[in-house]
Order: structure tokens, then sequence, then C-alpha cells
């Protein structure tokens, strides 16, 4: 079985971060999903590894399709070259956008935004608001703690085992991309029940 992505909503970092590696991966990552067909869908900055996979995306003449609240794009930090830019009131209308435009959702080094939108993604696939699989990009080992919890959280009973199946993980684009692709999506439970 194979998972139809035509666009991959991508959370990551305003900032670079003090590791090359990350970095590098948005640079790989922006390419790759312009070199395989893949828009890339993400929150229109133009700074930090944002606008780094958009820059790589579209130097490798990929579509790039940006969401921006209408509070950042005053801060002018929006980039100002992509394919697409959509400016939307808010946040929520902004996260709920993003997911809408694409398949499925990769998170890239990032920090409390990237999170938000991770978490908010995986709520809403577990409620079966949408079916679509979240992939975490794990460069340098950089989710190694929040793999480890959300492995945690299953043990203890607080996150059901099927959920976690709702993500997948990978230290390269290419190894992500493949597990997006043929994880089958699992039958999500309810957050209540038995």
């Amino acid at each position: 079985m194979s998972n139809s992505i035509k666009r991959i909503v991508v959370y990551c970092g305003a900032n670079v971060g003090n590791n090359p590696a990350y970095k590098a991966a948005a640079i790989e990552v922006g390419r790759t999903l312009a070199e395989q067909g893949i828009g890339l869908v993400y929150g229109g900055g133009g700074v930090g590894l944002m606008g780094t996979i958009a820059d790589a995306a579209l130097a490798a003449g990929g579509e790039v399709i940006g969401v921006i609240p209408e509070a950042l794009k005053a801060l002018e930090v929006e980039h100002k070259g992509l394919t697409t830019m959509h400016v939307v009131p808010d946040m929520h209308s902004r996260k709920a956008m993003m997911l809408g435009l694409a398949d499925a959702v990769i998170a890239m080094p990032g920090g409390f935004g990237t999170l938000d939108e991770l978490f908010e993604a995986l709520t809403w696939s577990q409620l079966d608001y949408h079916r679509k699989l979240c992939g975490l990009l794990n460069v340098a080992g950089y989710y190694d703690h929040l793999i480890a919890w959300i492995r945690h959280s299953v043990e203890v009973g607080l996150v059901k085992a099927v959920n976690h199946e709702l993500i997948v993980h990978g230290a390269t684009v290419h190894e992500l991309l493949d597990g997006l692709r043929t994880r089958p999506f699992p039958l999500a439970q309810k957050w209540m029940g038995r």
C-alpha cells in the first residue's frame, strides 16, 4: 500500500539553531520535496529554518505555499518569493489551512511553535478529524527525548498504542518519506473510551 502525497506541511524553526545539521537538513528537505514533485506547505516565513527550506525548494523548481498570520506579515518576516502566499487572521486559521492543503506532516527541529503545530495535527488525527500521518525528522537526535516521552506515555497508559502509530520518525528525509508513504493509517481510537 502506498499513501499518495502531493503536498507536505513542514513545521520548523524561525531560527536556524546552533547545530549546522539543522540548516543542512532544511536544505535537503526542500530540495528533495521539489525533486520528488511534492509541494511544500509551511508557515510563510523568510527567516530561520523556514526561510531555508523554502529557498531550497524554490531553487529546485518546487511549489512552495506559505500561510502567514497578518501580525507576522506586519512584522515583515514573510518570504517574498513563494509560489503562493496566504495571509490569514490568526494562528488558529494558519494551522487549519496548512493542514488542509497537505497530505502529511513533517516536523523538523524547531521550538514551541513547531511542537504546538505538530501536537495539534496529531490530536486532530487521533480524533479522526483528518487522516494524515505525522513525521518527526530526527536530525542529529533532536527529537530523541520527545520520542522517548511518547513511548513512555504509551507504557503508562496515557496514549493508546494505536495512536503512537500516527507518528513516523526517521533520521533522513528519504527514510521519513518512505515511512509516510508506506505506513497504513492506523484506526485511531478516540481519546476517550476503552
